[in-house]
Formats: structure tokens, C-alpha cells, sequence
């Protein structure tokens, strides 16, 4: 089965959404929503705790809780922002997956990824994602429904996929 496309921006948001959900990373998820709370409850008993509220910790625990709040949100379009420019340069990428693993050709490089690495995936409305077998799922690959020669394919990749690797 072979899948030919050009990466894009929204596909690696896409891709980083999912490592984020299953990877090494998945504790962002709830670490950074709940250092928001709690710096927000502090800037409340701050502000009505006895003594008086001191602006400069109340502005601190403000702009902490803040920050936390936005940051996971950003945090797949952040990602993706630093990795986009790399995989960009690298042009169109042909994909060729059978029984073996997943072999990807560009312009500038050669990759082949056998299952052992790749054990797990993710299916997304646009893509199947990839995660390396390591505990934390940290290596992530994609290959997007759209570089499929037709509709039919996709449900012939996603029975090779199910057959090599695990869906998450």
C-alpha cells in the first residue's frame, strides 16, 4: 500500500494532539490545567486571606495561572511550529507499508520503520498516527488518509495496521 502526499502544518498539530493524548506526554494533559487551578486559588486566598492582598504575589500566581491555562491549549500548535519547518524541506513523501513496517522516501531521506518499533496507532478523521513501542511513545509518525490512492484504501491500511500494530 503506498500513500503519496505533502505533509502540512495541520497534520502535525494533528500528530502532536495524539503523542500528547498517548505518548510520554499525556501527563501535560492534566498537569498543566491543574497548576492553573491552583494558582488561581491561591491569587483567591491571597485576596481574601487576612493581613491584606500584597500585589506583587497576586500578580505572580496570576501570570503563572495564566500561562498554565493558555499553554496547554497552544501546546500541539507550539510543537508543531518548531517541527513544521524540518519536515517542510523535505518536500513530498512517498510511503510504502506492507507486512514488514512502513518505509518513507523524500527528497532528502530514506526511512524505514519496521512494527517493533511502531507498535501502536491512532486513527484520526485525517490521518493514522504512529507510536514507537517505547513506554513513553515519544517517536510519532503519521500517514495521512489523503495520500491514498482511493477510499477503499484506507480501509485496507487501517487492516494492516490492525494486524502489526495496536490500536490505541
Amino acid at each position: 500500500m503506498e500513500l503519496v502526499y505533502t505533509p502540512t502544518r495541520e497534520d502535525l498539530v494533528d500528530a502532536v494532539r495524539v503523542q500528547l493524548r498517548h505518548g510520554s506526554f499525556r501527563r501535560l494533559r492534566w498537569l498543566l490545567p491543574s497548576a492553573a487551578v491552583l494558582a488561581f486559588l491561591v491569587v483567591v486566598l491571597l485576596l481574601t486571606g487576612p493581613g491584606g492582598a500584597k500585589p506583587g504575589p497576586v500578580a505572580l500566581m496570576a501570570s503563572l495561572g495564566l500561562v498554565a491555562a493558555v499553554l496547554g491549549p497552544l501546546m500541539p500548535r507550539l510543537v508543531a511550529r518548531q517541527m513544521f519547518p524540518m519536515v517542510e524541506r523535505q518536500g513530498e513523501h512517498r510511503a510504502s507499508v506492507d507486512e514488514q513496517g512502513v518505509r518513507w522516501a523524500t527528497r532528502e531521506s530514506e526511512v524505514v520503520g519496521r512494527w517493533q518499533l511502531m507498535s501502536r496507532y491512532a486513527e484520526t478523521p485525517t490521518q493514522f498516527v504512529l507510536l514507537s513501542a517505547d513506554k513513553g511513545g515519544v517517536g510519532m509518525a503519521a500517514l495521512p488518509k489523503r495520500g491514498l490512492a482511493d477510499a477503499a484504501d484506507v480501509d485496507r491500511l487501517r487492516e494492516v495496521l490492525d494486524r502489526n500494530a495496536t490500536r490505541m
